[in-house]
């Protein structure tokens, strides 16, 4: 143990030689390589795929699948209360998707959905632009002066 140096070498007895099969009999892990006699997984190539059952139909075809999921369809919104804005817009302030980036409400990297929500008072006379914004936001956003624009309403208007 004298000549053992922590910073550059294992301790002893961490690293062992690979088991090197299949090098005659007196090796102890010749013949089969410590694969057994005959049988699938004695062959070259013989693994069954996840969920295999042994030739048994398996779980997931047994099962019926019914339903129908949102998932592919469904939308995530960030969502931002009053409060968040009063405390680090000042008045007169557009509150836009790129201002809520420089703010650090919403990643610069990602394209998000905004949403306003109404928790807290507004004092401040703010233009909103965003996604969407909830019934008590707007009101409370309207009474302070300011105006909101959103996606939603936007759109309708393009149909009408």
């Amino acid at each position: 143990m004298a000549d053992y140096n922590p910073i550059l070498s294992a301790p002893q007895g961490a690293n062992k030689n690979p088991k090197r099969v299949g090098r005659g009999s007196s090796s102890g892990l010749g013949t089969t390589a410590g694969k057994g006699n005959k049988g699938q997984q004695s062959r070259s190539g013989g693994k069954t795929y996840i969920g295999f059952e042994g030739g048994q139909m398996p779980l997931y075809r047994r099962i019926a699948h019914k339903g129908f999921s949102n998932y592919p369809f469904k939308k995530e919104y960030v969502c931002i209360n009053l409060d968040q804005l009063e405390a680090k817009f000042d008045n007169g302030a557009t509150v836009d998707k790129e201002a809520l980036k420089e703010k650090g409400f919403i990643s610069k990297k990602t394209d998000t959905l905004v949403k306003v929500l109404g928790n807290g008072d507004l004092t401040k006379k703010l233009t909103i632009v965003v996604d969407k914004v909830s019934a008590s936001a707007k009101a409370k956003i309207e009474k302070a002066g300011g105006s909101v624009t959103t996606a939603e309403a936007e759109k309708n208007e393009e149909k009408k």
